[in-house]
């Protein structure tokens, strides 16, 4: 009897801490299973990240002006034209600025923008040339369309570049990020002459963007950080600002307890179809490794590129430390570790169901630009194999009427789902008995209950999502 009532009390006092447990509130945001952030338990289920699917080489950097060290590219959609910055030059030759556009994403060509003279002619591509006695402009500029409402016409482009300023202690002249704007993302300037940003090294592509959801401006730019056991390796800082001129003193993001790796550049920004999610797609180098292959090629270092992810622009997870872009059996993408394997700042929806990310390739060869393509929304799945599994949610709440999937699943495999309260108690007529099997391979697909859709009456109350898959994947979910 004593074991009885133990018992008995045991699983009272768990149901109340289930039922104690503060809801996530979801409301209707786009859900992606790039961390297990929604995730209470899994049982025979796990998370799995989806590379992307190599295509065409779209570009490769050949032109006179351009050179082995092209790099640092920024793909954005504007209007009904894709547009690609780059770097071109560096080492050998004066670094320049230069813009390629394209209709589809796949082809790109060089417009003859008549703005900068190389060799006694101005029909070439190029934006801008640096100035390196001055300023490095050309180094690592990376634009962005702003979309604060309160932008003038005149910077309705901006961007961060690299400069000097003189320290005011030591005396030393230092880099530093300048502020430049264009009215139309082709003719720029200096938003004043003065550095921004002083705190950091600054020595790659470093980004900033409008924050919608903060309503401020937010930069990442590269410095050395120091590892808990001594090592010096190259990380990132966040700066934010509301007027994209006065900046608050950069600070590092927070990794949790991983291992801190040496992230070349962060390519960091908003994910397009959910703001509220950032996510990252760091170019990882690694230094120490000298020699790759049977031959023990040399080498002067190996880079991959791998998947973070925040809810907040600071704390980023690492649940993947496994790379997202490998460098494939190429031997022209082992070694010349400084560019590549690099992927572009910025993601483009040419089709309706993937999304297209670049990447550098052959760098110093000369470099090429790579496309590859992903399911939309699936960076990462929970994922189940044939012999099936399933996953709970913490308690959430949600705003809408219907809950929508994006799966896909073998001819074998299924999806069902069940909704349960917040104690993880199954709910009247939304068991995983009621729901209708599911399978296919769909970007938005209803879920149903004895053919019932509607979740009107559960809006806004605490529930738990049972998900049992079997041989599937789950890649998003989003309350609608």
């Amino acid at each position: 009897m004593h074991r009885v009532l133990s018992l008995a009390l045991s699983l009272a006092c768990a149901a109340a801490s289930l039922a104690a447990e503060v809801p996530v509130p979801i409301a209707s945001r786009l859900q992606l299973f790039v961390d297990a952030r929604l995730v209470d338990s899994f049982r025979g289920t796990q998370l799995r990240q989806h590379p992307p699917q190599p295509r065409e080489v779209v570009f490769t950097f050949d032109a006179p002006w351009e050179g082995p060290m092209s790099g640092y590219v920024t793909v954005m959609q504007d209007g009904d034209l894709f547009r690609m910055y780059y770097r071109g030059g560096g080492e050998t030759t004066e670094e320049v600025v230069c813009m390629a556009t394209s209709r589809d994403g796949v082809k790109w060509e060089r417009p003859n923008l008549g703005l900068v003279e190389f060799k006694k002619s101005k029909a070439n591509n190029i934006l801008l040339r640096g100035q390196r006695k001055a300023y490095w402009e050309a180094h690592n500029f990376t634009p962005f369309k702003d979309t604060n409402p309160a932008a003038s016409a005149e910077s309705r482009y901006k961007a961060l570049t690299l400069g000097r300023h003189t320290n005011s202690v030591t005396g030393d002249r230092e880099k530093a990020m300048l502020a430049m704007h264009s009215p139309d993302g082709v003719h720029w300037k200096h938003i004043r002459a003065e550095p921004v940003i002083t705190k950091g090294s600054f020595d790659s592509q470093n980004t900033a963007f409008w924050d919608a959801n903060r309503r401020e401006y937010v930069a990442y730019v590269r410095d050395g950080r120091k590892t808990p056991d001594g090592r010096s390796v190259r990380s990132v800082l966040r700066a934010t600002s509301k007027d994209f001129l006065n900046w608050t003193d950069p600070v590092w993001l927070d990794f949790g307890d991983s291992t801190l790796e040496q992230f070349y550049v962060n390519n960091i920004a908003p994910y397009p179809r959910e703001p509220s999610l950032y996510l990252g797609f760091p170019m990882r180098f690694v230094p120490e490794r000298k020699t790759v292959g049977a031959d023990a090629r040399v080498v002067d270092g190996v880079s991959d590129a791998v998947l973070i992810s925040s809810r907040d622009g600071l704390r980023f997870d690492r649940t993947f430390m496994e790379a997202f872009l490998r460098p494939g059996p190429d031997p022209l993408n082992w070694g010349n570790a400084h560019g590549n394997n690099t992927p572009a700042w910025g993601l483009l929806a040419i089709t309706t169901n993937e999304l297209s990310l670049y990447w550098n390739e052959h760098y110093g060869a000369p470099p090429r630009m790579r496309r590859g393509t992903v399911r939309v929304d699936g960076f990462a799945s929970v994922n189940a194999p044939f012999a099936g599994g399933e996953f709970v949610t913490k308690p959430l709440t949600f705003t809408g009427k219907q809950l929508g999937l994006n799966y896909s699943t073998s001819a074998v495999g299924s999806v069902r789902v069940e909704l349960e309260d917040a104690s993880g108690q199954p709910l009247a007529g939304f068991k995983l008995t009621d729901c209708a099997e599911i399978y296919g391979d769909e970007t938005s697909r209803v879920v149903s209950w004895t053919g019932n859709p509607d979740l009107s009456r559960l809006s806004g109350q605490p529930v738990r999502l049972r998900i049992s898959l079997k041989d599937a994947d789950l890649f998003s979910l989003r309350f609608q």
